[in-house]
């Protein structure tokens, strides 16, 4: 049993109005916050747990998300609930679960808390939280995101699942929801029921959301699987998770699925899944996002080391024609722009081709002569810049 400190001198009522008060985020929303009682103080928290903490000074967070999608303002002396989790981000911040319920920040907007490590060089310091004591329920038990974990589902046997596609990348904000996005408004303006979830991350509202909008139902996230973010989750949970969220898809009688993977294939449970064998028995193709025709090349070539062979290119880089012709050039593979893939008549070519078990574009080695123009002109492009220029 742990060792507690009273809060708010054991004043149960007090608590009480605390807990129901407080600005509740979205990571905590799959959990029955009306069963948290009490407060618990004086231990160290775990992945999930819920917290109650105030706000003690507004940082990069000025908002937080609240469960159905609103993003609330927050004010020094704001209470909220959130969910200590860790936190990977590079283009914002590098966090870990501390080990006590010391001070803190809020690292995702989404609701999580955690301490920072590092920050990219453009951020604010972090919005800065004061915990008051974890959520426990009537019978003294700690309130966490594995509570609104639902039960476990029968897999089908894999002739039933439905048709699979996944978006990976080679790094945040390489346009992976986006185009996971338009792909599932194609498949649904095709008449399909489609599904779709994230299946690691950070807990945060908005890709769900406009997975949402664009048509895709249900849209689940890690967070319904028990976390409020997979980093540092290790391989075997993450791989739980994504069978777990795939399987449900699949007893929701969903046509089609879409799986977005968060992150690049770089970061270590990105890497972990993708290069699981479950990976290539579940999904049935896949669409690689990137910024750039470097990112797209480097990308590329660790998927096809792993024996993944991806149907196409999207991501920021198609709403560059130039950008597009570099990566199609250096590549030999078509870049998807967002218009084609949210296209009815693109997505049942696509899920004919696809169920037919053939390539939906041609994929060829890229030709020589064309890598040799593309060289020349990079070359007369670097020799019209200034000598300074790198």
């Amino acid at each position: 049993m742990d060792a507690t400190i009273p809060v708010d001198g054991g004043n149960a009522e007090l608590e009480q109005r605390r807990i129901d008060l407080a600005k509740r985020a979205y990571t905590t929303r799959h959990v029955d916050l009306d069963a948290a009682t009490h407060l618990m103080a004086g231990v160290e928290p775990r992945n999930g747990d819920l917290v109650l903490a105030t706000v003690s000074e507004v940082g990069h967070h000025t908002k937080i998300e609240l469960p159905e999608g609103r993003r609330a303002a927050l004010f020094p002396g704001d209470e909220v609930i959130v969910a200590y989790g860790n936190r990977y981000a590079p283009d914002q911040f590098e966090a870990t679960i501390p080990a006590d319920l010391g001070p803190c920040e809020l690292v995702a907007a989404g609701g999580v808390a955690a301490r920072v490590l590092s920050a990219h060089g453009r951020m604010n310091p972090a919005t800065c939280l004061e915990p008051v004591g974890l959520l426990t329920d009537g019978h003294g038990r700690r309130m966490g995101l594995h509570l609104g974990v639902p039960a476990q589902v029968q897999p089908l046997r894999p002739e039933n699942r439905p048709l699979t596609i996944a978006v990976v990348g080679s790094c945040m904000n390489a346009g992976k929801t986006t185009t996971a996005a338009h792909l599932a408004r194609g498949l649904r303006l095709a008449g399909l029921q489609v599904g779709a979830a994230k299946t690691t991350g950070t807990g945060a509202g908005g890709d769900v959301w406009l997975l949402t909008d664009a048509g895709a139902y249900p849209v689940y996230d890690f967070t319904l699987a028990g976390l409020p973010s997979t980093y540092q989750a290790g391989a075997d949970v993450v791989r739980d998770i994504f069978t777990s969220l795939h399987d449900r898809l699949t007893v929701d009688g969903c046509d089609a699925v879409v799986l977005e993977i968060a992150d690049g294939v770089y970061q270590q449970e990105t890497s972990a899944l993708i290069s699981d064998p479950v990976f290539a028995d579940r999904v049935d193709a896949v669409i690689f996002a990137s910024s750039d025709a470097l990112g797209a090349v480097a990308g590329l070539s660790w998927l096809q080391e792993r024996g993944i062979a991806p149907v196409a290119l999207s991501g920021v880089l198609s709403s560059s024609p130039l950008a597009t012709r570099e990566a199609e050039a250096v590549t030999g593979f078509e870049v998807w722009g967002l218009q084609q893939l949210a296209d009815p008549q693109f997505a049942t070519d696509l899920v004919t081709r696809l169920r037919d078990g053939r390539a939906p574009v041609p994929v060829s080695a890229p030709d020589p002569r064309v890598e040799r123009e593309f060289a020349h002109r990079s070359q007369q492009d670097a020799g019209d810049q200034p000598a300074h220029a790198v």
